[in-house]
């Protein structure tokens, strides 16, 4: 039996539905499925996926059965609209668009009107009885052809019709008599032979594959893989294409074509959100070339349109339970739904829709805790506005993605992205963003449009990419080639700061104070939910007390990583620490010490206060120490120490020198520090000990772990070991207290502690994997080094992901569960848990809860993220 390559939608006759959404893409089996539930659809069919990813692998070359395929479904269309394809007299058109599984706004490549030729265009007025309307068809026909698969360049393209409408004195395309149009055509014909040496195709079937062909080709074009990597959709998927009869919104004023939103993509609000274009085709609205109206508009220009839309709207998101994005067509007052898809939203939205509409009983709270991205979370703890900052508005543009931005004035997207590897913040500024600029989006802070509207490309990507976004901001002016606008009478030239207030739609002028956000309302609702589900505690690495408090008023669990070396490196601390490194012998050293012991204590009894109830464990000093000196090749900073610390510079010359090392990575540091200057670890154990007894006698309730970093071997630890419970012992002598309050553990950050951690285990209370350094340390890869051949890994595909982002499952991920299984074993009272970068990212989440541990710990600001994902991985394994 042949295989099936093409599904027929349309009416009785569909042959598609929505859970074929790997076969048909996420366009093709919505259409299917609105087809089904009676939603005026225009008839079509659908290219399946595997397609694509034959015609890439067979030399560009289709499946033998394909074509014969093709016409039966084609003649069904034919048969339903009483025209035929290519026909001169009666013309059927048809529009070829791509659609993934997964939606990738503009991302790839559409084509309208296809079927026109030289003279079906005569058949088409003749048809319809409206000359201007055939011609301006097929200008765009020809246009969208010769770019989408001749590979001319837009604005080369545009050029023609820029030149005729200059020597005709004119700016709107309304003003193009026939005659234009028909000059215009020729043009672009013309335009097409002196670039390509080809003339526009006559022949309507080869219309038809060599558009098939170039949607196919498009999902490898560099804006799509972008996109993907991007969002880590994977590049072997493929797109099905999508041909469908056309139905036409530029016919006249009661013909139009939109955009909405069955909610508020931006801030989740329910009702219908959108816009339109009347007199207009589909790709004006998303393109942002023009500036549409209001979706409420509609309801005073076409009432009953309007209605029938917010009916279906209604109807279409109670069938796929989510908030849609849909696409419409008007035809002689006629509506037709030409896609639905589950729509793109900011986090805020996201977190507001899931909550509603669990209140709504539309969805479970399981299934409400599993449609929020964890990645997004992050977009809704960051500052906002300050209300009491003095503030300069220069314009106002549309609101198209919430939030806030402040950084330097861009026009290139390219340069955006080279430049902001140097960590800098920028505003991308453009008339109208493209496809082609998704790199650019994605590395700027915000993005601000002078054309289009909160439908357009630049709105929906940026909101899918959380950042904030203005469009249709027509007060400022570019002049391109000064890279500079004009706004307000003042001049704004590349570099300049300015602010995006995504959430009113002002541009303000440089760096405006903000402020933390307000986690009440919907947010917080989502997270006690999330509590009520996840097994896995969350944890929060933080060095002093404002991360503490941060974390905690985030739902930290505790703090699982304080690294006590970034209290030495305050400005006012630094010098302190630097005698204890630079002196001669153990009385020097042990005054240095006596000057730092206060400090530490101060710094623990913050943190351990923000903490009260909950658990603080605090990693003893890990750098080596020439990271607390000057370089010794920087003269001028040797001295400026010197002269402070009242030292010859010949000797502190020397010991600097003394102290580098060729690896410091795996040289003197962490443990072994704690080894070849028991002193420093004694301090330090001293002033959590003191600080923690001093809290409890106010009442306070404090429990501190002290940890030991990079041990490699049992007897470190039994060493240190009884270097920690020698200085407890005695400061709970002295203090008088009855009880021991601290518990010990160590990290696990080198293949052989995971590989002996049953010995380990059985010395300690706990375990907490350092994620960062075991997988340096496994894969022998530094992260601060890894740079300069990590992103030539990804691309080649050595690597799916990098490393130090999302945990190596086959690799490092194994160490863990070996050491996990091993220390549990040997210790089943053991606490398990993880503190690197990896305790923050979803998919490393999902691993952890499945081996079994018992908490992660990550940033402060990822703590929400961790508990979504913790959830999510709870309910995944209960699924």
């Amino acid at each position: 039996m042949a295989v099936k390559y093409v599904y027929f939608f349309g009416g009785d006759n569909t042959e598609g539905k929505a859970s074929l959404r790997d076969l048909l893409g996420g366009k093709g089996a919505n259409l299917a499925e609105m087809a089904r539930m009676g939603i005026p659809v225009p008839p079509g069919f659908t290219i399946i996926a595997d397609v694509c990813s034959i015609y890439r692998s067979n030399n560009k070359s289709y499946p033998e059965e394909i074509k014969a395929q093709v016409g039966e479904v084609l003649e069904r269309l034919e048969k339903i609209f009483g025209a035929k394809f290519g026909n001169a007299e009666n013309p059927l058109l048809v529009s070829v668009r791509s659609g993934a599984r997964v939606s990738m706004p503009g991302m790839m490549d559409t084509i309208l009107n296809l079927g026109l030729n030289d003279a079906s265009v005569c058949g088409l007025a003749k048809q319809t009885g409206d000359e201007r309307f055939a011609y301006q068809s097929y200008q765009r026909l020809i246009e969208m052809y010769g770019n989408v698969t001749m590979g001319i360049d837009r604005s080369t393209l545009e050029e023609v019709i820029s030149r005729r409408k200059r020597e005709k004195g004119i700016t709107l395309d309304i003003e193009l008599t026939v005659e234009d149009l028909k000059e215009i055509v020729d043009g672009l014909k013309a335009k097409i032979k002196e670039v390509t040496s080809s003339e526009f195709p006559q022949d309507t079937e080869q219309q038809l594959w060599e558009a098939i062909s170039a949607v196919f080709e498009s999902w490898n074009t560099p804006r799509a893989v972008d996109y993907r990597n991007i969002n880590k959709i994977p590049n072997d998927w493929g797109t099905a294409v999508n041909v469908q009869a056309m139905v036409f919104g530029n016919m006249g004023s009661d013909s139009g074509t939109g955009v909405l939103f069955s909610r508020n993509p931006g801030t989740g609000e329910k009702g219908l959100f959108g816009e339109f274009l009347l007199n207009a085709q589909g790709e004006d609205v998303v393109a942002g070339t023009r500036t549409p109206q209001n979706i409420k508009e509609l309801a005073r220009a076409l009432p009953e349109c309007y209605q029938e839309l917010d009916n279906i709207s209604y109807k279409l998101e109670q069938h796929f339970m989510d908030m849609q994005d849909i696409e419409f067509t008007i035809q002689k007052g006629k509506l037709w739904i030409l896609q639905t898809r589950i729509g793109k939203r900011t986090a805020q939205a996201a977190i507001k829709i899931a909550v509603d509409m669990t209140e709504e009983r539309l969805i479970q709270r399981t299934q409400a805790l599993q449609r929020i991205d964890p990645g997004q979370i992050e977009q809704v703890l960051h500052a906002t506005l300050d209300p009491s900052a003095q503030k300069e508005v220069i314009a106002r543009g549309l609101p198209a993605s919430p939030g806030t931005a402040s950084g330097k004035i861009l026009f290139d997207p390219d340069e955006v992205v080279e430049l902001s590897k140097e960590n800098g913040d920028f505003i991308l500024v453009r008339a109208e963003t493209s496809a082609d600029d998704v790199r650019g989006i994605n590395a700027a802070q915000g993005v601000l449009t002078t054309r289009g509207g909160v439908t357009s490309h630049a709105a929906v990507v940026a909101r899918g990419m959380g950042r904030c976004c203005i469009v249709g901001c027509s007060d400022i002016h570019i002049d391109w080639g000064k890279e500079q606008f004009v706004a307000s009478n003042r001049i704004f030239t590349k570099g300049d700061i300015i602010t995006l207030d995504g959430s009113t739609g002002e541009v303000l002028v440089g760096k405006v104070p903000t402020i933390p956000p307000q986690l009440g309302g919907e947010f917080a609702e989502l997270m006690v939910w999330e509590d009520l589900t996840k097994r896995l505690g969350v944890m929060a690495n933080a060095d002093n007390a404002a991360d503490a408090k941060l974390a905690r008023s985030f739902g930290a669990e505790g703090i699982g990583l304080c690294r006590t070396e970034h209290m030495f490196f305050q400005a006012d601390r630094i010098d302190h620490f630097r005698k204890v490194i630079l002196a001669e012998g153990k009385e020097e050293k042990e005054e240095a010490l006596a000057g730092i012991l206060p400090l530490q204590k101060v710094d623990f009894s913050d943190i351990f206060r923000e903490m009260e109830g909950l658990p603080v464990t605090i990693r003893l000093l890990d750098p080596p120490l020439h990271e607390f000196l000057p370089s010794p090749y920087d003269k001028e900073q040797l001295e400026s120490l010197a002269n402070r610390l009242n030292m010859p510079f010949r000797r502190l010359e020397e010991k600097v020198l003394q102290l580098r090392e060729f690896n410091p990575m795996l040289g003197n540091r962490g443990c072994r520090l704690g080894i070849t200057s028991p002193e420093v670890y004694k301090t330090q154990v001293r002033a959590i000990m003191e600080a923690a007894y001093e809290l409890i006698g106010q009442g306070v309730s404090v429990f501190p772990e002290i940890m030991l970093p990079l041990i490699a071997h049992v007897e470190e630890l039994k060493l240190l070991k009884e270097l920690v419970l020698d200085t407890c012992e005695r400061v709970r002598q002295e203090r008088q207290a009855t009880e021991t309050i601290y518990r010990l553990g160590v990290m696990i950050e080198l293949p052989r502690a995971a590989l002996i951690a049953d010995e380990l285990a059985k010395l300690v209370d706990f375990f907490s994997f350092g994620t960062n350094d075991l997988t340096q340390t496994t894969f022998g890869i530094s992260r601060d080094d890894g740079g300069a051949f990590l992103p030539l890994y990804l691309e080649k595909g050595i690597f799916t992901s990098d490393p130090f982002a999302s945990l190596d499952e086959t690799g490092v991920a194994q160490l863990i569960k070996m050491g996990f299984d091993r220390g549990r074993k040997a210790n089943p009272e053991l606490k398990v848990g993880i503190c690197g970068e990896h305790g923050g990212e979803p998919k490393s989440i999902k691993f952890f809860h499945q081996v079994g541990l018992d908490y992660v710990s990550c940033s402060p600001y990822r703590v929400p993220v961790a508990r979504l994902a913790a959830s999510q991985a709870a309910l995944r394994k209960v699924a």
